[in-house]
């Protein structure tokens, strides 16, 4: 077909993460008789290896994209994004996260991109920010809004997050779920291999978080909360299944709290549905989220969940139907419902199978399809 579209996704760093999962997914997925797909992402990260290994999709990794703010390299970046824009002809330019989000759209701005999306996998603005940092974002988000002809967000939440702190208008925003395989986690999967590689006897009980160790994580309280635990259900192995910049505290606090026979920290796995199916109870302890892939993962594979009440997990997890949610910071609260769940086989059981029944709504190949239907929408309009 000769009258196929450029649509190009940047994001700015592909660790093992939602966001990160997220867009390469859809463009693998996108339909390439109707798209040529294209990528750009920062240098670092487990996933770069992945994107490189997606058929029919032109890369372009970048070092000067980097989370941290650098006026010379974000500015170097800014005029790269657009030469590349110009080059390739793009009809539309789908960004994700924060640092791409708002450098991609300016450049797309600056190209004279005829359509800018941007996902929202969480605002990068929150309460637990320095107020000057938190204005900061809020500023260049409302700045980007007004050029931004779709803003998707992965949770209802953010639309009234965003429209609070004057974030585009209301017709903007469009909720589109986070999709993922779901057969990844409701199939069975064999877990002799990851019992036998950190010594989990059959019958232990198990509770993980799965989560780049990052203060919006606040990895800290899982620790808290599994030496609270262990006072009533001594036994128990604890996973954290991620990594990151956080790991150094992590591993200070499990020293501390004399629990290095019980937490155990794997660092990145792409073997996360083992994970999840391995353990008796998953947690989050974030103090801020877009709407966390975790947790509809763990619906898929029938696994209660405790939760911190914060944005879109609330849209996840129904207090005492299939999980608990607790307020942020409060890991006394996730301790006591964690030692709930334990001590009561039929409750997990009866908490898994409610929110197994939540979980079709974070199928991927809807996501994708509701995107594309998106594109068509906008470039009608724009024609």
């Amino acid at each position: 077909m000769t009258n196929k579209k450029n649509v190009l996704h940047i994001i700015t760093k592909l660790e093992l993460g939602g966001a990160q999962q997220n867009t390469l997914f859809t463009v693998k997925k996108h339909n390439r008789e109707k798209y040529n797909v294209f990528l750009i992402a920062g240098t670092e990260g487990i996933l770069v290896e992945d994107a490189k290994k997606i058929e029919n999709l032109k890369t372009y990794f970048l070092p000067e994209l980097k989370h941290e703010i650098s006026l010379y390299y974000d500015l170097k970046c800014l005029f790269f994004l657009k030469k590349i824009f110009k080059n390739e002809k793009i009809d539309i330019v789908h960004t994700h996260s924060s640092k791409a989000g708002i450098l991609g759209r300016f450049a797309a701005k600056m190209a004279g991109v005829p359509v800018i999306i941007h996902t929202v996998h969480g605002f990068s603005f929150n309460d637990f920010q320095n107020i000057i940092k938190k204005n900061l974002y809020i500023f260049l988000e409302r700045m980007t809004a007004k050029f931004t002809h779709k803003l998707i967000v992965v949770t209802k939440v953010d639309i009234e997050k965003g429209l609070n702190a004057g974030v585009g208008k209301k017709e903007q925003y469009a909720v589109i779920r986070s999709g993922f395989d779901l057969s990844e986690f409701t199939v069975p999967r064999d877990l002799s291999i990851i019992r036998k590689e950190f010594n989990v006897i059959p019958g232990t009980k198990t509770v993980g978080m799965v989560a780049c160790l990052k203060t919006q994580k606040n990895p800290g309280d899982f620790v808290r909360m599994s030496a609270l635990v262990k006072q009533k259900h001594p036994g128990v192995k604890y996973f954290i299944v991620g990594d990151g910049e956080k790991r150094k505290e992590v591993e200070k606090l499990i020293e501390e709290f004399n629990l290095k026979n019980d937490i155990i920290l794997t660092g990145w796995r792409k073997d996360v549905a083992e994970f999840i199916q391995l353990f008796d109870v998953v947690v989050l302890t974030s103090l801020w989220e877009g709407l966390p892939r975790v947790l509809p993962q763990a619906m898929c594979a029938k696994k209660p969940v405790v939760a911190t009440a914060v944005d879109g997990s609330k849209e996840a997890v129904i207090d005492g139907s299939n999980g608990y949610l607790v307020p942020p910071k409060d890991y006394k609260a996730i301790a006591e419902k964690v030692s709930e769940l334990l001590s009561d086989d039929a409750l997990r059981k009866k908490m898994g199978e409610n929110g197994y029944k939540m979980a079709d709504e974070w199928d991927q190949d809807r996501m994708v399809t509701d995107i594309e239907k998106l594109y068509v929408e906008l470039l009608m309009t724009i024609d």
